[in-house]
């Protein structure tokens, strides 16, 4: 009788290795998700990654896009350990059967994750022509948990694997522009703004022209929320009497040249007065820092 055949390596670790990156992945979008939800500022080693974050396509059903990410990493950690749960002497056939179909759903989900990701990746060299750290290395663990889901176990029809793959993938792609062409369709519309809906009181729109008098301007991109939530504070009538310097090259008369003479770091920027002030600023202390002696009750006529 022939000694029995050893398992390879790489089949006996893989779950502990999947469950391992998910967890990596679920800590580096459930970190980008809280402090997008929190409003906080997120540390990046590298420039870039809030124009990437602060991106329209960072935002999906009004949530944040890492807030999904992370439950998709949650569901694959919990594949991956869900047969470890069952008591292998007293319940193997269905601990048998929970390998079988997990293998399965991860594969699929490992699939899924990997198509999208490699959009976004898509996106941010692309559209945004930006590098966010987070989203690369969450690109990574996608990729990693596709591998390992392809070579982590011995599969019997290679060629059903291959056309679940190809089926899971078109309609992942199909959803994923599906879900960004209101965003896409938006933004080539009308960049300069998307998003901004709020209409204006006669007293922003008395601040926006005196901001412009007194030589105020406002820097940003048409892609930034923080830019968006500036904007909306004015109102639409309001904002198109603003200085406003749109610093993206694709962006409706775009002056990244002054952006750059300015030495601009962060959207939004407000230059008043020769100094500079980064991020979304209350009506009232723009009119205090301007100089504005009208009415500052902005959200009565």
């Amino acid at each position: 009788m022939g000694r029995k055949r050893s398992k390879p390596w790489i089949h006996r670790n893989s779950r502990f290795m999947i469950a391992g990156i998910t967890g990596v992945g679920a800590v580096i979008t459930a970190y980008l998700a809280i402090e997008k939800l929190t409003g906080g500022t997120i540390v990046c080693p590298v420039a870039g990654c809030d124009q990437v974050l602060e991106s329209p396509y960072a935002t999906v059903l009004g949530l944040p896009l890492a807030l999904f990410g992370c439950l998709a990493y949650a569901g694959m950690g919990t594949m991956a350990i869900a047969p470890w749960l069952i008591n292998a002497d007293s319940q193997k056939e269905l601990r048998s059967k929970l390998e079988n179909w997990s293998w399965l759903l991860i594969f699929v989900g490992s699939v899924s994750m990997t198509i999208f990701s490699s959009y976004l990746m898509y996106i941010m060299a692309f559209e945004i022509k930006s590098l966010c750290i987070y989203c690369i290395g969450s690109a990574i663990c996608s990729l990693s948990l596709f591998i390992l889901a392809l070579i982590g176990r011995n599969w019997e029809d290679v060629g059903q694997l291959i056309f679940t793959a190809i089926i899971v993938g078109m309609i992942t792609m199909v959803g994923t522009l599906a879900v960004y062409a209101p965003i896409n369709s938006a933004i080539a519309s009308k960049p300069d703004t998307y998003g901004v809906t709020t209409t204006s009181t006669a007293t922003k729109v008395a601040l926006a022209e005196h901001l412009t008098k007194v030589g105020a301007k406002m820097y940003g991109a048409y892609w930034c929320s923080h830019c968006q939530d500036q904007k909306r504070l004015f109102g639409k009538e309001a904002v198109s009497k603003l200085n406003y310097i749109e610093c993206d090259p694709k962006g409706k008369n775009s002056q990244t040249n002054l952006c750059v003479a300015a030495n601009i770091k962060a959207y939004p920027t407000w230059e008043i007065n020769g100094k500079s002030l980064e991020g979304v600023v209350s009506l009232e202390n723009l009119a205090k820092l301007s100089g504005y002696n009208g009415s500052t009750n902005f959200d009565n006529p």
